[in-house]
């Protein structure tokens, strides 16, 4: 039996990361914010932790109380404004999606590392690769390409110590970010990205993956 935490669990992809580690028997502790998302993963059997990801007083508290961890998925993010352009997106509305795709993974990365003994996973996106970047969608992809970043820094830094760290690609999944015309639903892409953790080894730290495995550009 595994202790894994899922940071940002409330619904959706990170609802079903959950749901799965509950049904295979490991101990999980669970993020979210409201008693809704709450009450829904007390059903799991899961301990739940409130926290808002972009407090760094309650980020510092939560990691202070956690036991030892085999494996953690970074799972909160947002889109930010699909509207909006470099010309046209004010600063402070950039600058929230940084807080939350960015500062606030890699700040909880930082704290967490050194109690974890498995491995790290961050929802990232393929948005975030330079390789495979398309138009469009910049304020998005400029976060998801920073976090990759930060991933990387990260996995240098350790020096071959633990955890596994690894950003993963959880395909065009039908959430409320991803739209109701995605390719796959939540159980595939969780189902897939476990496979991928389950078998990372330490010569894949540091790696970028699609939730079917296959390696992706940085």
């Amino acid at each position: 039996m595994a202790t894994v935490l899922i940071i940002g669990a409330s619904r959706g992809i990170g609802f079903e990361f959950a749901r799965v580690h509950a049904a295979r028997g490991d101990q999980v502790i669970a993020t979210c914010r409201d008693d809704e998302a709450a009450a829904k993963l007390a059903g799991l059997g899961v301990r739940v932790e409130r926290l808002d990801v972009t407090d760094a007083v309650a980020a510092k508290a939560l990691v202070d109380r956690l036991p030892t961890l085999d494996r953690v998925v970074v799972n909160a993010g947002v889109f930010g404004p699909r509207d909006a352009t470099p010309a046209t997106v004010d600063t402070a509305t950039w600058l929230s999606v940084f807080e939350v795709n960015v500062v606030a993974p890699l700040r909880l990365a930082a704290l967490l590392a050194d109690k974890v003994t498995g491995s790290m996973a961050f929802l990232s996106s393929r948005m975030g690769s330079i390789a495979m970047s398309g138009g469009g969608s910049a304020i998005y992809r400029t976060s998801k390409a920073a976090l990759n970043a930060g991933i990387k820094a990260l996995q240098v830094e350790r020096g071959g110590r633990a955890p596994i760290l690894l950003a993963l690609h959880p395909g065009w999944v039908r959430t409320d970010m991803g739209g109701a015309g995605a390719d796959i639903d939540v159980a595939q892409s969780v189902a897939g990205m476990v496979a991928v953790i389950d078998r990372a080894g330490p010569d894949a730290s540091g790696g970028f993956f699609n939730y079917t495995g296959e390696v992706i550009p940085w």
